[in-house]
């Protein structure tokens, strides 16, 4: 159901929904695990799409790439994984 879509407006969607339940985004932490780009070029950019769809400062926004040190699929390059953590306050 979700193929093709764009994820910055799921995100965007996901943040009003929890801001009807009474929070608010504080703050987001993202790595990301691939062997291949490197995000560092790309970075910044990555935190300020994520700011904006979150409706929070750039600087409450890091993001951050490692390597899976050329184990299992994603150290092959066959696909890469993220790890998401957002802080949430009550308002």
């Amino acid at each position: 159901a979700n193929k093709g879509r764009d994820s910055l407006e799921m995100l965007r969607l996901a943040v009003k929904r929890v801001k009807e339940a009474g929070w608010a985004p504080v703050q987001m932490d993202v790595t990301v695990i691939a062997e291949q780009p490197t995000l560092i070029r790309h970075r910044d950019k990555m935190r300020a799409k994520l700011a904006g769809a979150l409706g929070v400062e750039m600087g409450a926004v890091m993001v951050k790439g490692k390597t899976n040190e050329r184990m299992g699929w994603i150290g092959k390059g066959r696909g890469l994984a993220v790890i998401a953590v957002a802080t949430l306050e009550a308002v």
